[in-house]
């Protein structure tokens, strides 16, 4: 007999201050651990789930090429997410992003944003934020 329970990681995690994360860059320090890259615009931030909406695979970000490329079947995706190249049928996911009350970055991966529906202009999308 086993228990009818579902043990999964938290969905939510505290990514750090924002002054972590250099203007201009993206994170690749919870890729391994959430699969989600930090992406720090001069107006604020983004999470993107680091998972190819193709087949699953986890991509890699290239920063040479500005792009992500998934090395399972090579699907490219430009910095924003948009899908460009490749057999992946839509955008990289967005999840929340937020600020919490002690001043760190806290991501909801239980809350996703897809770019077809018009999600990425939805709060928690984007944190505007300058730092």
């Amino acid at each position: 007999m086993f228990p009818r329970v579902l043990f999964e990681p938290l969905a939510v995690f505290k990514a750090g201050l924002p002054e972590e994360y250099p203007i201009g860059t993206v994170s690749e320090r919870w890729k391994q651990e959430e699969r989600v890259w930090i992406v720090h615009e001069p107006d604020g931030f983004y999470a993107l789930s680091a998972i190819c909406t193709h087949l699953g695979c986890t991509p890699n970000w290239l920063n040479a090429e500005d792009k992500f490329k998934c090395p399972c079947h090579g699907s490219g995706f430009r910095r924003t997410g948009l899908n460009f190249e490749g057999p992946a049928p839509r955008p990289l996911e967005r999840v929340k992003i937020a600020l919490g009350d002690d001043g760190q970055l806290v991501i909801d991966k239980g809350v996703q944003f897809r770019f077809e529906r018009g999600d990425w202009t939805r709060p928690g999308a984007f944190l505007k934020l300058k730092v």
